[in-house]
């Protein structure tokens, strides 16, 4: 489960983006990292797609949801509600798949505290405020009134990156893509991530005793 988190406008929906398009398909062709698509009660940005960047959901709808045990983390954002649906989640892990999520620092404390074992968490930095400021007004789809109220939740957001495994400064979208793609992998390739090494490792051992039987 690879958590992406950062201040509003400090690029780490490009990022997420970015690693859906560019992974390394499976022995099947199948795509090895999907995305956790959120529930939100947030109205529909212009560019938005229903069921591709959120489920976009009334309160109504979400509380129902929340209250059924339907979601596996839920948090209120900029006064609307995100949230994480649990069945699609559950159904790529069993199958096998990586799980791509694009939430917010409530968000992942609470993934921490029911599976820490299995999230590996990445914090996005802006270079600096100013630019941060930049790249919000440049996406022209919200009012300054919310633009500033996504910087004063910037202000408790950075506060959160010491609770996250790694770390990167988005300054440059490219380099930072580098870095999360090397992060992937790298945990890909983690020994507990990895049973299947045990069945190798026996055989190998099995090899080894049997040339060594032959030698003596």
């Amino acid at each position: 489960m690879l958590v992406i988190s950062s201040p509003s406008g400090a690029g780490k929906s490009a990022l997420s983006r970015a690693l859906l398009d560019k992974d390394d398909k499976d022995r099947e062709g199948r795509q090895q990292i999907v995305l956790s698509v959120s529930v939100t009660t947030r109205a529909k940005r212009p560019s938005e797609i229903d069921g591709v960047h959120y489920h976009f959901v009334d309160i109504e709808t979400f509380e129902r949801m929340r209250d059924r045990g339907e979601l596996l983390e839920w948090a209120e954002v900029h006064g609307n509600f995100y949230a994480t649906p649990r069945k699609p989640v559950e159904a790529a892990l069993t199958d096998g798949r990586d799980v791509l999520f694009d939430i917010d620092v409530q968000g992942t404390l609470q993934l921490y505290r029911s599976m820490r074992e299995d999230v590996v968490s990445v914090f996005i930095l802006p270079p600096s405020i100013a630019e941060l400021q930049n790249r919000l007004r440049r996406r022209a789809e919200d009012a300054e009134a919310v633009i500033r109220r996504r910087l004063h939740t910037a202000e408790r957001e950075l506060e959160a990156w010491q609770d996250y495994d790694y770390v990167l400064v988005n300054e440059d979208l490219d380099t930072c893509f580098q870095q999360l793609q090397s992060i992937l992998l790298s945990e890909r390739l983690k020994r507990a991530r990895n049973p299947a090494l045990a069945g190798r490792l026996a055989i190998l051992q099995k090899d080894l005793n049997e040339v060594l039987a032959q030698a003596r």
